[in-house]
């Protein structure tokens, strides 16, 4: 591993691991499922997109509750507690999405989601992997997000091919099974273990070694009120928040705008193809990015080959292929990062004891505020006009509202740069 020890000498890197298989899952089901949950139960159920929406909707608001309070809950419970009962949560909310007979079922699925959600998205990877990590916090980091991706190139396809082979109530019973068994036996296994109880230090350091810090001489300490009126603080959560907002309001709509040009399983190997990419540009980073890198100009670069991207998919006009491969291409690149940059941004620019409440507070924020993305996205999309012509997968005004929302993450990033603070 760059910058530290041979993975078999620390056991760090076999947390990495495990994290990266509780992402597959965690983003598998809880974030590249709904997409085609949606467009699943709309044609078997006939229930409009917007309730579907706002049900998938409910699922991250209450995931974004679970995840803001899951570092109090892994202190008090233990990872290992917390990441089985998640897991039974979400089993519970696979089998109510699927024989959901009454739009409430929606919602009570949704709920148990949410807790299953949170206990495995990235607040968990941060509160997980990060006390095993300084130096090489980025590349372990980066590794286990990768888990999301791999999730959504094993799953996108998957749940499109056991559905129409198995049915959904079949597919999601043999999901949730396989689910509850890998995880618990991860958690009982490695979550189970600390830094601190196997009596190593960050990065597999020999004892008395002099850490090496990575945090800005500029941050100071931030307690209690003084964190909530700091405009480092407030610009990050809100470029994060935003990010997110666009990405995974589009991802939700996404399959089902793709299908009418693509077919149902040339969609589900392009919503693959996003994470691939996401994965290229993830691990690509977490090797090479240096220390001293301006973070938050990182990010913003991300963002731009994605509102590239939305402008290929508005041309496209739901039935040009080439372009709507190009607009998954440059979407897919900026993907990964909006989750792992923001963290990583966070471990510079504030003091070591800041570092988890901040990580914990921006990932909470987000999954707050993306929480009601599908739903707006899905107002959109069944309101806005498309004309009297237009193909069926085109959707001109959501890849719009997403590339607007896009740049004004760009915006936030870079209104709290070092220089342009107050």
């Amino acid at each position: 591993m760059p910058n530290g020890r041979p993975a078999g000498r620390f056991y760090g890197w076999t947390v990495v691991h495990a994290a990266f298989v509780l992402a597959v899952f965690g983003w598998g089901i809880a974030f590249y499922g709904p997409p085609v949950f949606l467009s699943v139960i709309h044609e078997s159920r006939g229930w409009s997109i917007f309730l579907i929406s706002t049900a998938i909707s409910l699922q991250y608001l209450v995931g974004a509750v679970t995840g803001g309070n899951l570092p109090a809950l892994h202190r008090r419970f233990g990872a290992s507690a917390v990441t089985k009962a998640g897991a039974l949560c979400m089993a519970a909310a696979l089998l109510g999405f699927a024989t959901a007979s009454s739009a409430w079922h929606l919602f009570v699925a949704a709920a148990f989601g949410g807790l299953g959600w949170g206990s495995m998205s990235a607040a968990a990877l941060n509160s997980i992997v990060s006390p095993w990590f300084v130096r090489n916090r980025p590349a372990a980091l980066g590794m286990a997000y990768n888990g999301g991706s791999v999730g959504g190139i094993i799953f996108s396809p998957l749940w499109v091919v056991a559905i129409s082979t198995l049915g959904f109530q079949m597919a999601a019973s043999a999901v949730a099974v396989v689910m509850v068994v890998t995880l618990w036996m991860l958690a009982e296994l490695v979550f189970s273990r600390t830094p601190e109880t196997m009596g190593v230090h960050p990065d597999g350091d020999e004892p008395g070694a002099t850490a090496e810090s990575v945090t800005s001489p500029a941050a100071r300490p931030l307690p209690g009120a003084l964190l909530w009126r700091n405009r480092t603080f407030l610009t990050l959560a809100a470029g994060m928040a935003l990010g997110l907002f666009a990405q995974i309001g589009l991802i939700a709509h996404l399959y089902s705008l793709l299908v009418p040009s693509l077919g149902a399983a040339q969609a589900g190997f392009a919503m693959s193809f996003v994470t691939i990419m996401a994965i290229g540009g993830r691990t690509l980073l977490g090797r090479i990015m240096p220390i001293g890198t301006d973070r938050r100009l990182v990010a913003c670069g991300g963002y731009v080959l994605q509102v590239a991207g939305m402008i290929a998919f508005i041309l496209a006009a739901g039935t040009n292929v080439p372009l709507l491969i190009a607009g998954v291409v440059l979407f897919g690149a900026g993907f990964g990062n909006a989750t792992s940059l923001p963290p990583l941004i966070a471990q510079v620019e504030f003091v070591k004891e800041d570092v988890a409440r901040v990580a914990a507070l921006i990932v909470a924020i987000s999954q707050g505020g993306y929480a009601l993305a599908p739903a707006f996205f899905g107002l959109v999309r069944e309101f806005a006009p498309r004309g009297e012509y237009a193909a069926p997968g085109a959707a001109p005004a959501i890849f719009a509202v997403t590339a607007l929302v896009q740049c004004l993450a760009i915006a936030a990033f870079l209104s709290g740069r070092r220089g342009t603070r107050e």
